[in-house]
């Protein structure tokens, strides 16, 4: 007869960024600043990010480990310093954990330009008499606006 197993404990807590990998990535997505340089060379990769986080959620010594350069590595540094994980209690032992973590440069896709056509009519003008000196101003402007198929 096979008893069976209790249920792993983990003897160290490990911090965790707050709402997970999903928040992780919404929050790379947003402070993303792509450099001038990188979006003129047309340059996209990934930085790679060695870094460590304390027991107190706070981000230690971030370095590069593989990097694309034209700015893209400083920008992935900076951004890796603006992270705070959550705390974590080891027993009362204090813990440094390392992490290595991916940040994806893809250059933006630009929307089609919208296209706007204005058509205008002038109405014929029936002929005047003598009598009717006022002119006749009027017509028609259709403004289309195009956008792109999504």
């Amino acid at each position: 007869m096979t008893q069976p197993k209790k249920p792993r404990k983990e003897f160290l807590k490990l911090p965790s960024y707050p709402g997970g990998k999903k928040a992780f990535d919404l929050f790379v997505k947003e402070n993303l600043r792509y450099p001038e340089e990188a979006l003129q060379n047309r340059i996209e990769g990934d930085v790679y990010v060695t870094y460590e986080v304390n027991d107190n959620g706070e981000v230690l010594n971030p370095l590069v480990r593989h990097g694309l350069g034209f700015g893209c590595d400083q920008e992935a540094l900076r951004l890796i310093s603006l992270l705070h994980f959550a705390k974590t209690s080891n027993r009362g032992v204090r813990v440094k954990s390392r992490f290595n973590t991916r940040i994806p440069f893809r250059i933006p896709k630009q929307p089609a330009a919208q296209v706007q056509l204005n058509y205008s009519v002038t109405p014929a003008t029936p002929p005047q008499t003598p009598k009717t000196e006022e002119k006749s101003k009027g017509g028609y402007t259709w403004q289309i606006p195009i956008t792109p198929d999504q």
